[in-house]
């Protein structure tokens, strides 16, 4: 098999195989959305920088307030203040979720 492949099997002490390993943006692409994955850049921030999981995503996504704003029809300021609460209400946070193009497990953890 001379095909370009990015996927890496990886043979068993039997000699079959026994794990596939494919490059991480790949697996995010296929899986991620379907199955609630939050990257490690996301929690870390949540869990070492005490932030609020909108914000976290918002930065990875390198969106500003403004933007997410505009998308929720609301302005900047409302947006920061919703933002750093600490309990948002599901409601809102599955209209955030939405406008950031995630699930609302990925949101809410």
């Amino acid at each position: 098999m001379n095909t370009p492949t990015n996927v890496q099997l990886i043979n068993g002490a039997d000699g079959y195989p026994a794990f596939v390993v494919v490059p991480y943006a790949e697996y995010v692409a296929q899986y991620g959305k379907d199955r609630h994955l939050i990257p490690n850049e996301v929690a870390g921030r949540v869990l070492k920088d005490d932030m609020t999981p909108m914000k976290a995503w918002r930065e990875h996504l390198g969106m500003t307030q403004a933007e997410v704003a505009a998308r929720l029809g609301t302005t900047q300021a409302a947006f920061a203040q919703l933002e750093n609460s600490s309990h948002p209400r599901k409601s809102t946070l599955r209209r955030v979720a939405n406008a950031l193009g995630l699930s609302l497990a990925q949101l809410d953890f």
